[in-house]
Formats: C-alpha cells, sequence, structure tokens
C-alpha cells in the first residue's frame, strides 16, 4: 500500500519535501496501524538480519566459503599472488587469502552489541522511511548510524586477530618472499585497514540479504509483526 502511495506522488511530482513529509506524516491515520507497530517491525527485521546472518560470519568459514563476502586481496597484493603461484607457491597464496577471512569472522563477533543499540535508536519517522525506502533502505539506515563506530571498534580486534590467526607471521613471510624476486615492484599494504573495511561490506552485505527476503518474500516474514508491517509495503 505505502509503495502504491508513493507511487501516485511521484507520477504528479509532488517534489517538494515540506508537501512529501506530510503525506508521509498521514500514513499511520491511512493505515489504521499503530506508529510504535511499524517502529518495531523494522527494529525486528533488522535483529533478524542480525541474528541470522551476521552470526553466520562469526563461524569458521564464514567469510572464506561465502562467496557474498569472500575478502579477496587487494589489487596491489593480486600481482604478489599471480607471481607466488607461478613460482610453486600457490599452497602460500592460498594460505595467505585464507588468513585475511579468519581474521574478520573473529572481529565480527564484536559488530552484535553496537548494532543492537542502533537498532534500539530508531526512531518512527526513521522507520517510515525505511519503510517507503528500496529493499536495503533498513540497511542502509544501520550502515549509517555504526559504519565508523564499527570501524573503530573493528580495526584494532582485527590487527589483535592476525596474531591470534597467525595472519601476521604469514603474511610477513609472504611480501617478504615476493620482495626478494628479482626485478619486482616492492609491497607492503596496510593489510589491517584493508581487512577492516572489507570485513565491514560483508556485515552490511548479509544483513541486506535478510532485509530483501523479509521484503520480497512472505515466507520470510516469520512473525504476525513482519507480516503486518511489511504488508504495508507490498
Amino acid at each position: 500500500m505505502l509503495r502504491k502511495i508513493f507511487a501516485f506522488i511521484v507520477v504528479f511530482n509532488l517534489t517538494a519535501c515540506d508537501e512529501m513529509q506530510d503525506i508521509v506524516n498521514t500514513i499511520p491515520g491511512q493505515t489504521g496501524m499503530d506508529p510504535t507497530m511499524i517502529g518495531n517491525g523494522l527494529r525486528q527485521a533488522l535483529d533478524f538480519g542480525i541474528q541470522k546472518q551476521v552470526s553466520k560470519l562469526t563461524k569458521k568459514d564464514g567469510y572464506y566459503k561465502n562467496q557474498l563476502v569472500k575478502i579477496l586481496l587487494p589489487s596491489e597484493l593480486q600481482k604478489v599472488d599471480q607471481t607466488l603461484r607461478d613460482i610453486g607457491l600457490g599452497n602460500l597464496a592460498d594460505e595467505g587469502i585464507k588468513i585475511l577471512n579468519r581474521a574478520a569472522e573473529d572481529a565480527v563477533k564484536e559488530a552484535t552489541p553496537i548494532f543492537v543499540n542502533a537498532v534500539k535508536e530508531i526512531t518512527f519517522n526513521d522507520a517510515k522511511n525505511i519503510l517507503l525506502g528500496n529493499d536495503n533502505a533498513a540497511t542502509d539506515y544501520l550502515r549509517g548510524k555504526t559504519n565508523q563506530e564499527l570501524y573503530n571498534k573493528f580495526n584494532p580486534v582485527i590487527q589483535n586477530s592476525f596474531s591470534k590467526v597467525g595472519a601476521d607471521q604469514i603474511w610477513t613471510n609472504i611480501i617478504n618472499k615476493y620482495n626478494s624476486i628479482p626485478f619486482v615492484d616492492k609491497v607492503n599494504p596496510d593489510l589491517t585497514d584493508y581487512v577492516t573495511h572489507e570485513a565491514l561490506k560483508g556485515v552490511y552485505r548479509m544483513i541486506a540479504v535478510e532485509e530483501k527476503n523479509i521484503r520480497t518474500k512472505f515466507s520470510s516474514r516469520s512473525t504476525d509483526l513482519l507480516k503486518q508491517v511489511f504488508a504495508l509495503q507490498d
């Protein structure tokens, strides 16, 4: 219903922000739904994304064997990877990629409390805009609220994880071997920053998967609250 209202607005070029907001503000009355219920429905959808999808990333191979989020090498290290394979060190190159993903899997355990706090802060106005938005509007909201805090939290955890899972030693070995090859350009990438950013991308991508399922598949609306709230945007 909400999407039909939104389409009507677009067709008639009601472009002024204050006019648009006036119409959005009338939505609860038109639907007969308690505004609190809409907010709770969005919070529940995000909670499900965190519980069902982000939790998968914390397990062994949560990143490494998930092609949606698997962390590959940054561009400056792709030549390192290929060169090592060319000289018969493919196993070392494979281990280097695996260990980056292990560090990300370790760090994601820090994300849940930050997400939970952000979800609690969703206002009714936030909820209305999210409900009228695209298939990952809730995920985008969460990203805006948590990205910097998660980066600050993830970065030292990734650094510690490198030591815990042996990534620092493996990558020191890999880079030293590569840099010792005659005539190659030496590399010294900031892997902690790179893996932190890639780990965060994976977290939001998995939440977006669950959000899209709830928005587009009735069977994914596993509670009465989700069924009632998301019926408004069908």
